[in-house]
């Protein structure tokens, strides 16, 4: 079984979130930030990956996700601000 990404989305600084899972994280950011990605992310005009955790099986990022999108916004904001403060951009960081 391959690895899996889960990862957030966001259009600004505690904005509108997106929770997403995939086994090619570079190939579905791109999506994202060419507006083919999902419609929830369309809508929202979410570009910044703001959040990404790596799984060594799909399933447990599947898993992740699934109990994420359960959680309370304020959570959400807490999990990625851990990492990421100023809910910057991390798409090079992580893709590039």
């Amino acid at each position: 079984m391959r690895g899996g990404w889960l990862y957030m989305m966001a259009d600004r600084y505690r904005g509108a979130i997106y929770t997403g899972v995939t086994a090619d994280l570079a190939r579905r950011v791109f999506q994202h930030r060419t507006r083919h990605g999902s419609k929830f992310v369309k809508k929202y005009n979410l570009r910044r990956i703001v959040h990404a955790e790596f799984y060594e099986r799909i399933d447990e990022a599947i898993a992740r996700e699934k109990a994420i999108k359960k959680w309370l916004r304020a959570w959400k904001i807490e999990l990625i601000e851990k990492a990421n403060p100023d809910w910057l951009d991390l798409y090079d960081a992580l893709i590039g």
